[in-house]
């Protein structure tokens, strides 16, 4: 592609976390198999594997989709955030030996391509009830492919943010077809009460924690602020912000991260380039400021990376006057440098 490419930098936690999810992958799949031999010991070793692999993977899509939520509700989480992707990964990997013991078991015993039998196989595209369920397992398993094959920074950084991040959004239409996957098989093959009250759970779960975050998110839209003559926003009291820390107020160009440190003011645009993460939840670590996300750092009297990165967000303008700060609304250039504001003693 012309491009380098960087191999991962392997560090202590990054071990940790994958420790942590390959050995709970085989605690998963030991008690799944335990349990299957003891109360349905007449279960073939062909289906074992598929439905071990199929319910490891939808157990470790409905924590990766509930990730997010749990963390704007509580920082506590955020470990799990760091390396997300890591655990979307090897949850693909799971679905991609259901996927391929499923196609081996059903559709590729015969003379027909695996691939068309699993199209052609059953042509009641018309009916709800008796639908082809296994496409929808097979156009999920393809979104999860699409992700975990561009879940690298190398493409994050080549495909910018924006794309990367509405391509990776599409693993809710993947939850989507996993979900009528799940309950129309269930109800086809075999009516199995814990498999689909399972999914229900989830879902009720996810949907419960998105719109608990939504809800509290809504109270963070556009603030209203008492703007002076001079057109400046009068934003908080400086003892409101805690050092190290930032004040986020949202206006009409987004949200703004105000920042006190080593007894000076700066602001920023508050969105990481990164991956879009909240840099006004982040704190000041070694004079730059940190995304709580992934650990991604600016200089806040510029909005610059500190060398060799080469990020970079918008600066605003900001007054003191009797400890009280006023905000210029109007960005600045990425990058722009701006004479943070010594406060007053």
């Amino acid at each position: 592609m012309g491009l380098d490419y960087q191999f991962v930098l392997w560090n202590r936690n990054k071990k940790r976390y994958d420790i942590i999810i390959v050995f709970g992958m085989l605690f998963y799949l030991f008690l799944f198999t335990g349990l299957t031999l003891i109360f349905k010991s007449q279960t073939t070793m062909e289906t074992l594997l598929i439905r071990a692999f199929g319910t490891l993977a939808l157990l470790m899509l409905h924590i990766i989709l509930a990730i997010g939520p749990l963390c704007r509700l509580n920082t506590a989480f955020l470990p799990l955030l760091y390396n997300r992707r890591h655990l979307g990964v090897s949850m693909f990997l799971a679905a991609l030996v259901h996927g391929g013991f499923s196609l081996f078991q059903f559709h590729a015993l015969g003379n027909t391509n695996p691939i068309y039998s699993l199209f052609t196989s059953n042509m009641d595209y018309g009916s709800l009830t008796n639908f082809p369920f296994q496409v929808m397992g097979f156009f999920a398993l393809l979104i999860l492919f699409a992700m975990a094959a561009t879940s690298h920074d190398f493409y994050l950084k080549n495909l910018s943010p924006k794309i990367w991040k509405g391509l990776h959004l599409m693993v809710y239409i993947a939850y989507v077809f996993i979900l009528f996957h799940v309950f129309l098989g269930a109800f086809q093959q075999e009516t199995s009460v814990l498999t689909v009250s399972f999914m229900g759970l989830g879902f009720l779960s996810l949907v419960t924690l998105h719109i608990i975050t939504g809800i509290r998110e809504a109270g963070k839209e556009k603030q209203e602020y008492e703007i002076n003559v001079d057109q400046w926003l009068k934003v908080c009291h400086v003892s409101d912000i805690k050092t190290n820390r930032a004040k986020i107020c949202t206006i009409d160009n987004g949200p703004v991260a105000i920042y006190k440190y080593d007894g000076k003011i700066s602001a920023i645009h508050n969105t990481c380039k990164h991956q879009g993460g909240p840099l006004g939840e982040g704190k000041v670590i070694d004079g730059c400021i940190t995304c709580p996300w992934h650990g991604y750092q600016y200089l806040p009297h510029n909005g610059q990376s500190p060398p060799p990165f080469t990020d970079k967000v918008q600066t605003y303008q900001l007054k003191l006057e009797k400890g009280i700060i006023y905000l210029n609304p109007r960005a600045l250039q990425e990058g722009t440098y701006v004479e943070p504001i010594q406060i007053e003693k």
